[in-house]
């Protein structure tokens, strides 16, 4: 009778904490700030971290409990709040935002609720290991070394490399459960992180067993070496702006090439030919030239051939080969430029290290390869927008609230940010009339950066343009694509020899833009420029000194809905004496 009374306490308790734990909003709280003291074992491939966070309640209902998640390959030992332990439960959280597929989850009693944009400091201690571990990919069918290629992070005698959320929850996180085989959740739910992440801050202090190199995502914030029985490497480190970057730290027996004295190759022994190939390659790039960075990158060398390259704030991971290929010069392009931009808003930070390497492709390459680079993102694009309309018909107050809610500055699609954004701020270098974009960061202070429309006041005070309508229809909220087409060209012969043709084009998309109208003869082309906003017309004259054969709206450089409309052929019989 005790042992069936026993029991049916223990079920009654058991079910009071599923019920709380499905009931939890694991992301009321958002990590503000992390001060972590973490001790490095590559030996025994451990991981300790001892420290305090920073917890703000982003829900609009005062918060008794908090959800802190680390890899399931880790412990929780204590969470304290003043210097008084605090209880919690410990269970397994099964979610692929881990590589592990699994999280340590600690559901924390709070000492009292905490009320809306109020905070709470706690202290945790937790340790395990950090092993090469493809469970997620795995289990859904991936080849092994594939998968390995892919989560490379461990930590290891030979070599450590250890990426934070989306890879290792080596830090503590906060979000609902996310599954790799459920097509992009996974990368909506990390996106989601970072949105809400955009200006908190991390401090890291590394201590390690073995007297080799550390390396962190971010800037140093001093270095020292301390060899004893304990501990034979010390380094601390800083990063804001976690939204836009993914917290990631290394230890390897790295050598050093510096490179324009401020950036360097750091890279595995045996491979020295290889890191001065790359040292050229970093040295030549310069993306954004009217930047005011300091162009400070580190590049590491990961020691699998096949590993996918990986950029974080000032550190760019990639296998080193005989020589750089076109993909590792963009990928250090893109690597530079996000270092230059460090804004806390994504569509600013991604868009712009996108826009550069569509930039550096026309630098080296010429515009018809930059196009043909811009052209690659469009299908996606287009597909996005797509998915992203009302499924049913809608008011103007529900439209605009749509149109608001996946516009860039809101926007977490991580695809959708790129390549949009991207060509925001290639359409914005031909509206500044082939001024480069970049030259605002020269002005631009992300302290300030507190309303959308600070970046759009900061490019006209120096371009002395109206971007107003542009903005509007492109990042304050999202109006689908334009749709271009040649409503109707009238052609006429001029005296002593040429020809005039007034040309009228339409827009059938509900986002006006600024676009290349090419009229071509025998022999040569001309091309203008012409504004048509949304659901309107636009007029230009072109004049040519031969028979007009054919007109083209659009080069590209425009992302459109249907291009296919976009080509309108002139017969001989249609010009006019």
């Amino acid at each position: 009778m005790k042992l069936r009374s026993l029991v049916l306490v223990s079920f009654c308790v058991l079910c009071v904490s599923v019920v709380n734990a499905f009931s939890l909003d694991r992301e009321a709280f958002t990590f503000t700030n992390y001060d972590l003291d973490v001790r490095i074992e590559p030996g025994q491939q451990r991981l300790g971290v001892r420290g305090k966070v920073t917890l703000r309640n982003d829900s609009s209902t005062p918060q008794k409990n908090a959800v802190l998640q680390i890899s399931s390959s880790l412990s929780w030992r204590s969470i304290t709040h003043g210097d008084k332990p605090l209880q919690f439960i410990s269970q397994p959280y099964t979610s692929d935002i881990d590589h592990t597929g699994a999280l340590s989850e600690a559901i924390v009693t709070l000492p009292e609720a905490v009320a809306p944009k109020a905070s709470v400091d706690l202290e945790i201690a937790y340790e395990g290991v950090i092993i090469l571990d493809a469970t997620r990919l795995t289990r859904i069918g991936a080849p092994e070394d594939q998968a390995n290629s892919s989560d490379w992070d461990q930590i290891s005698a030979k070599f450590t490399a250890v990426r934070g959320i989306g890879y290792v929850a080596w830090y503590p996180i906060a979000t609902e459960a996310a599954a790799i085989s459920d097509g992009n959740d996974v990368g909506l739910t990390v996106d989601r992180w970072k949105a809400r992440h955009a200006n908190s801050s991390i401090s890291v202090f590394f201590q390690s067993t073995v007297d080799e190199p550390i390396l962190f995502s971010g800037n140093p914030n001093g270095f020292v070496v301390q060899t004893d029985q304990h501990v034979a490497k010390m380094a601390s480190f800083g990063m804001l702006h976690m939204g836009t970057n993914v917290p990631t730290f290394l230890q390897a027996n790295y050598r050093k090439l510096d490179a324009n004295g401020i950036s360097a190759i750091n890279y595995l022994p045996g491979s020295e030919a290889s890191a001065q190939a790359y040292v050229e390659a970093l040295t030549n790039l310069d993306p954004l030239p009217t930047a005011k960075g300091s162009r400070h990158l580190q590049v590491a060398q990961l020691p699998d051939s096949n590993a996918a390259e990986f950029v974080s704030e000032s550190i760019l991971l990639l296998p080193l080969k005989p020589s750089a290929t076109e993909q590792d010069k963009l990928a250090i392009v893109y690597a530079i430029a996000k270092g230059e931009t460090l804004s806390p808003r994504p569509w600013i930070a991604e868009g712009l290290a996108h826009y550069a390497q569509a930039a550096d492709v026309e630098q080296r390459h010429g515009h018809a390869a930059a196009l043909a680079y811009l052209t690659t993102h469009s299908s996606a694009l287009a597909q996005s927008e797509i998915d992203h309309s009302p499924t049913k018909p809608t008011t103007e107050a529900e439209s605009n609230a749509l149109a608001t809610q996946h516009s860039l500055i809101n926007s977490t699609d991580e695809l959708y940010l790129e390549s949009k954004a991207m060509y925001v701020w290639w359409m914005l270098h031909d509206l500044l009339r082939g001024n480069d974009p970049a030259f605002f960061l020269v002005d631009y202070d992300p302290a300030k950066d507190n309303e959308p429309s600070y970046v759009q006041r900061l490019i006209e005070k120096i371009s002395k343009h109206d971007l107003e309508w542009f903005f509007d229809d492109w990042v304050y909220r999202d109006r689908g694509l334009p749709d271009f087409k040649v409503a109707s060209a009238f052609t006429r012969k001029t005296l002593p020899e040429g020809y005039m043709l007034t040309i009228t084009v339409e827009n059938l998309g509900a986002a006006g833009a600024e676009v290349p109208v090419t009229v071509k003869f025998e022999g040569g082309e001309i091309t203008k420029r012409l504004v048509v906003r949304s659901k309107s017309n636009g007029v230009i004259r072109v004049e040519v000194s031969k028979p007009p054969q054919e007109i083209v709206v659009n080069d590209g450089s425009v992302p459109e809905s249907d291009t296919s409309n976009n080509t309108f052929k002139i017969e001989a019989t249609d010009v006019t004496k």
